[in-house]
């Protein structure tokens, strides 16, 4: 595989190839029902920040997004200085290649860019260990999202 970088996803081509790597993740390998992997927070105006990894030659390879503020606040329960990560996806071919690892630190920048203490995420119970490698912690008890197990984490954020 090439190379790839990582930007904030910015206009309407960006945003379409972060839905590409949702709906190649979440819909076709994880079987999300399409009409809830999408909500009115992946709108333009939304006030969402959707990162995203591409390819040397444009292919898309890895999605996600921060919420913030009001966005946020029934992820975070209530606490406009937490943000919320989710909607993390890289391809099948794209994994092993660091690509998530990336995507979560610069979600993490702009949680502090926008003045952030902390992250929440609601992560797949299969994941948590990825997580916790990133200084995430869980709390809470596992709970069913899309038929998938989860568990909540936080990772307060430093300067």
């Amino acid at each position: 595989m090439s190379g790839w970088s990582l930007r904030v996803a910015d206009g309407p081509a960006d945003r379409e190839a972060c839905f590409a790597v949702r709906k190649e993740v979440f819909v076709a390998e994880q079987r999300v029902p399409e009409e809830i992997e999408y909500d009115a927070l992946d709108a333009e105006d939304a006030g969402t920040v959707h990162v995203l990894a591409v390819r040397d030659d444009g292919v898309p390879l890895g999605t996600g997004r921060l919420l913030h503020g009001p966005a946020a606040a029934d992820r975070t329960g209530g606490d406009l200085t937490v943000g919320s990560l989710g909607r993390l996806a890289v391809t099948r071919d794209a994994r092993g290649l660091g690509i998530g690892v990336a995507l979560v630190g610069a979600i993490e920048d702009a949680a502090r860019e926008r003045g952030l203490r902390a992250v929440d995420l609601h992560a797949q119970s299969h994941a948590l260990g990825f997580y916790e490698r990133l200084g995430y912690v869980a709390y809470g008890e596992e709970y069913q999202d899309a038929g998938i197990p989860h568990r909540s984490m936080r990772r307060a954020l430093d300067g």
